[in-house]
């Protein structure tokens, strides 16, 4: 198990896990601790999109959004209901290299929203303020 913090946030990463387990709980957007895998699953049986906030370690503004826009109220209330959350570093975790390849993630942070049956219905790059992830989280209900 590997504990990571980002900014105010906090998550374990349980990449062979297959049961959703909530990474961070409170104030902000709760990110499970599941393979993408389980998350495709998850999404096709709840009807939900799978919201991916592709990261790494080294970004600058993926640690700005996740002290600020992830821990908004507004947005949490939104993302936690509607959508499965997942954090994934795309440099470092099991599946983050093959999610970069397979939605063409070149930049830091960028944003993916995916239906259960692995299709890209969404991608947006670069920090966003908690008012644009809101208008985007609301643009996808």
């Amino acid at each position: 198990m590997l504990v990571v913090a980002l900014g105010a946030t906090a998550f374990v990463s349980k990449q062979k896990h297959s049961e959703a387990v909530k990474l961070y709980s409170g104030q902000g957007i709760e990110f499970v601790g599941m393979d993408f895998n389980s998350a495709l699953a998850e999404a096709k049986k709840t009807n939900k999109l799978i919201f991916i906030d592709a990261y790494t370690s080294w970004c600058g503004p993926c640690k700005k959004m996740a002290a600020t826009a992830f821990m908004d109220q507004n947005v949490s209330n939104v993302f936690n209901s509607k959508f499965i959350n997942l954090k994934v570093e795309m440099e470092k975790s099991v599946d983050g290299p093959e999610i970069a390849k397979r939605y063409g993630v070149k930049a830091y942070p960028t944003l993916l929203f995916i239906n259960g049956d692995g299709k890209l219905v969404k991608s947006v790059v670069g920090y966003q303020t908690p008012e644009q992830l809101l208008a985007v989280g609301k643009s996808l209900q």
